[in-house]
């Protein structure tokens, strides 16, 4: 395992929290670790404005559950707030698949 991989998986580990990813059915959950940086200072000040909620999470919690590849209207639980997944992009460190971007949108209060 590289240095990048080692330095993503330490920054999602140290300032990332407990997030819970489903399936689109909702048969199949994995509680990921997941990173989703601050809102911009642009996007606070204009509260009409929809933004994209994007967490960065590891691969790890994934492959270990057998969950699969997250994707398209996958649902994402942060605290009490659920996102629909609008796109899920792997990230790869050389032929090694080591996270996901996830970019939802929607923030339900459950």
């Amino acid at each position: 395992m590289s240095y990048k991989t080692e330095r993503r998986r330490r920054q999602i580990h140290t300032k990332g929290r407990q997030m819970l990813l489903m399936t689109a059915d909702g048969n199949t959950s994995v509680t990921v670790m997941g990173y989703a940086p601050p809102a911009q200072a642009a996007q606070i000040a204009d509260a009409a404005a929809q933004t994209a909620f994007i967490a960065q999470i590891t691969n790890d919690e994934l492959a270990s559950s057998g969950y699969g590849s997250p994707g398209a209207l996958d649902r994402l639980r942060d605290g009490a707030r659920t996102y629909t997944l609008t796109d899920a992009t792997a990230v790869y460190d050389g032929p090694t698949l080591c996270g996901w971007t996830l970019i939802a949108a929607g923030g339900e209060t459950s």
